[in-house]
């Protein structure tokens, strides 16, 4: 998991999987799963694993999801912690049309994950940031859920505890157009 090397790498205390309630930049661009189930879905995936916790911070705070405003409520905490927001470099490359970007810059380091053989984007400059490289693992979550609507196997690709959460929830069953 990518949160674990990013973890290790920089002998971060935590990483928090933060789950966003109302992700506004894929709203009306494609149906996207409840918050609820992808919370759960990412607290099945944490499991025990130390030093990883999924957060609710952006399912229980009204209104869109911004990374802004979670930087802001996680720096409240005293004391106040030194903040990163790690990104894929894919997500990196598109962070000047986040919300608010200018806050995201002043409040956090960017960590950049890239992955073996993907072309590296550097962020713009003024950051704070860092690039770690993680293991390449050719699995998308369309995939995933195109595996589970066609009854093909998650094993070795997914946590037992994952494939368990899908089940129990009926996620991914139907085929679903926007």
């Amino acid at each position: 998991m990518t949160a674990v090397n990013v973890r290790h790498e920089l002998s971060l205390d935590r990483v928090l999987l933060v789950v966003s309630g109302r992700p506004w930049q894929k709203l009306g661009t494609r149906p996207i799963t409840d918050a609820e189930d992808r919370f759960a879905l990412v607290e099945a995936a944490v499991g025990s694993v130390d030093g990883l916790e999924a957060s609710r911070i952006e399912i229980d705070r009204p209104g869109m999801s911004y990374t802004a405003d979670t930087l802001a409520e996680l720096a409240k905490a005293e004391p106040a912690p030194e903040l990163f927001v790690i990104l894929g470099a894919d997500a990196s490359a598109g962070i000047m049309s986040w919300e608010r970007v200018e806050d995201v810059r002043e409040q956090a380091t960017i960590v950049v994950v890239d992955r073996p053989g993907a072309v590296v984007v550097d962020p713009p400059p003024g950051w704070s940031w860092e690039r770690v490289e993680a293991p390449r693992l050719e699995v998308s979550s369309t995939d995933l859920r195109a595996r589970v609507l066609d009854g093909r196997p998650l094993d070795y690709l997914l946590t037992p505890d994952v494939i368990d959460c899908i089940e129990a929830r009926g996620l991914y069953r139907e085929r679903v157009t926007s």
